[in-house]
């Protein structure tokens, strides 16, 4: 027993051994091939390749050694090696064919390719990958070639679309490739989302995307039932954000599936969502009109009380008559259709409005306790609204209320968004009151929150306190920046401004001096002075560039001048830029989504 179990152990031992020789060989040979040593590469992968175990794995490297050594009679043999053994794969009578046209030249290994197309061609899986290696191999004829022979076999005039639309790309036929995928969508509606795709990977410039617009107007003219257009077209123009053409192709989709202004509800708060807030009006304007005894009125109309109230929150200064308007139009919305969950937001709203922009704060108290009486089934909503009220109570200096609301929405939404959001608000709380170490305890849990944007802002809070009273034992600097963070919270625009210059001349050479000019930049993107936020910020990027600010500073800095300035040349410079000197930022992706965008691409969501 003992002698036979040292046997087997033995030869386990013995094959690991052969393995792992076998293993370190494939390794050492792929080394000399990386370096360019092809001569030594050579002598190993022949060794190796005598054992058909090791074939699949040394194919590709070993192939092109031959091919670089200028063997191509080996390399031809080798591949017919490999066809012989691996029959069921087309990459190896590709790869033969290809090394017979540097042998034998174009015209003679026509034949061998003609062979090999009517082998696969009624084998859809074969010819997709063949399609794809040809491709791959810059072999655009083939595979062209190959996709309408298939297609001929199959008899639909709409199979291998994909594949052909690609290679049309690869050939600057742009024409063909859109009338190839168009005609495919047509057939199968369902491949849109695949559609789009390819779209978004082959266009890239305006004249491109220009010529799909005006060949989906056709389609559309020619064709007005299939809807399937009108879709492509809707999303062709959001990915441009042109939200007034795409209103055309949202009623179009919504009138067609009895959506009863649904799918014009949803793009509008696209539009709202990128800040054409003067479209989005019109898309809920529409579902106001149209649907006035449709389910989805009462959303339509608070939704486009809101997108009233984000022009003029957005417009500097601030016009309190139309503030005043949209006051009376939330009325009439809670008169009307009374207060229900419809319109229990709209009340928050409201409140809102009362509190920051016309300063009565004891009427919007009394509106959000009524919401929080009425949403005892919403508990969210109710626990959103006491989040609302302890930001009022902090309008009116009155912190321990504030932090009494805040924590009991983090006990009731413990673990939830709502809860972080609470807890951020208390943090900043203690921060504004100048007790660090106690924000800091909140901070520290929240940098780990689900929310990105919560633990982001919560690192942000936190680093800003580490930075500045490390050195600075007294923290009194530290106090009267964060006294200014409230006031600015406070809607205290020219006090905030004032007390910055007052820390400037302070405290000179500050820690938080980038800070401060950082502030001052909000401050003035906030009352409309976009020329004198521009110099803060540039201010920041000569002195403090290498700082945590630097990148903020540039970013905000290239939105100024895309959405407040309106030069877009400007922004692009600004983002690239960006990009150039803050590779790792965190605004990197979205910078270079909005230079693409400027540029005139399409950027799928």
């Amino acid at each position: 027993m003992f002698r036979k179990n040292f046997f087997i152990a033995f030869l386990f031992c013995f094959l690991s051994g052969l393995a792992f020789s076998q293993s370190d060989e494939i390794r050492i040979a792929n080394e000399y091939y990386n370096n360019g040593e092809f001569e030594k590469a050579k002598v190993t992968f022949e060794k190796l390749a005598k054992k058909e175990e090791n074939l699949l794995l040394i194919y590709t490297n070993y192939l092109n050694t031959l091919l670089a050594l200028k063997e191509k009679e080996n390399a031809e043999k080798f591949s017919k090696r490999m066809m012989k053994a691996f029959p069921d794969d087309v990459l190896y009578p590709i790869d033969h064919y290809l090394i017979n046209v540097e042998i034998l030249g174009e015209e003679k290994a026509q034949k061998e390719f003609q062979s090999f197309v009517n082998s696969i061609k009624n084998f859809p899986d074969r010819v997709n990958k063949s399609g794809s290696l040809f491709i791959k191999r810059n072999r655009l004829k083939e595979a062209r070639e190959l996709f309408l022979t298939a297609r001929k076999a199959e008899g639909d005039k709409t199979s291998y679309a994909i594949g052909l639309a690609n290679v049309y790309d690869l050939t600057g036929e742009t024409e063909k490739m859109i009338e190839e995928l168009l005609g495919y969508l047509e057939a199968v509606p369902g491949a849109i989302e695949s559609v789009k795709n390819t779209f978004q990977n082959n266009l890239t410039e305006k004249a491109e995307y220009d010529l799909l617009e005006t060949t989906l107007y056709a389609k559309i003219q020619k064709n007005p039932d299939q809807i399937i257009f009108n879709e492509l077209l809707l999303w062709l123009n959001i990915q441009h954000k042109n939200f007034s053409k795409a209103l055309i192709q949202a009623k179009a989709i919504d009138k067609r599936n009895k959506m009863q202004g649904g799918k014009v509800i949803e793009v509008g708060k696209i539009a709202m969502e990128n800040k054409d807030y003067e479209n989005a009006s019109k898309y809920f304007q529409y579902v106001v009109d149209e649907f006035k005894n449709g389910i989805n009125y009462s959303l339509a109309r608070r939704l486009l009380i809101n997108s009233k109230e984000e022009q003029v929150k957005n417009t500097f200064p601030v016009d309190m008559n139309r503030i005043n308007s949209l006051i009376n139009d939330y009325k009439s919305l809670v008169n009307d259709l009374g207060k229900n969950s419809n319109t229990l937001e709209a009340m928050r709203s409201m409140a809102l409005l009362f509190a920051f922009y016309k300063n009565d704060r004891d009427t919007a108290i009394v509106i959000l306790n009524d919401v929080i009486a009425q949403s005892r089934y919403d508990l969210k909503l109710r626990d959103k609204a006491k989040i609302d009220l302890g930001d009022i109570y902090l309008l009116k200096e009155e912190p321990w209320e504030s932090t009494l609301l805040y924590s009991q929405v983090e006990k009731d939404e413990k673990d939830e968004p709502l809860g972080h959001e609470a807890k951020l608000r208390n943090a900043k709380l203690a921060y504004y009151k100048g007790e660090f170490e106690l924000a800091q305890g909140h901070l520290d849990v929240l940098k780990l929150a689900t929310s990105r944007e919560i633990a982001n802002d919560a690192m942000d809070l936190s680093i800003l306190i580490q930075d500045n009273i490390a050195l600075d034992t007294s923290a009194d600097a530290m106090k009267e920046y964060a006294a200014i963070d409230l006031l600015l919270f406070q809607n205290k625009t020219a006090e905030a401004l004032q007390r910055c210059d007052e820390m400037l001349k302070k405290y000179p050479g500050h820690s938080l001096t980038d800070e401060i000019y950082w502030l001052k930049a909000k401050l003035y993107k906030k009352i409309g002075d976009y020329e004198t936020a521009v110099l803060m910020l540039q201010k920041i990027g000569d002195m403090y560039a290498r700082d945590i600010l630097g990148d903020d500073a540039l970013y905000l800095k290239a939105l100024i001048y895309e959405e407040n300035l309106k030069d877009t040349e400007k922004a692009k410079a600004l983002y690239q830029d960006l990009l150039k000197k803050y590779p790792g930022s965190i605004f990197g992706a979205d910078a270079r989504k909005r230079f693409r965008l400027l540029r005139g691409d399409a950027i799928v969501k």
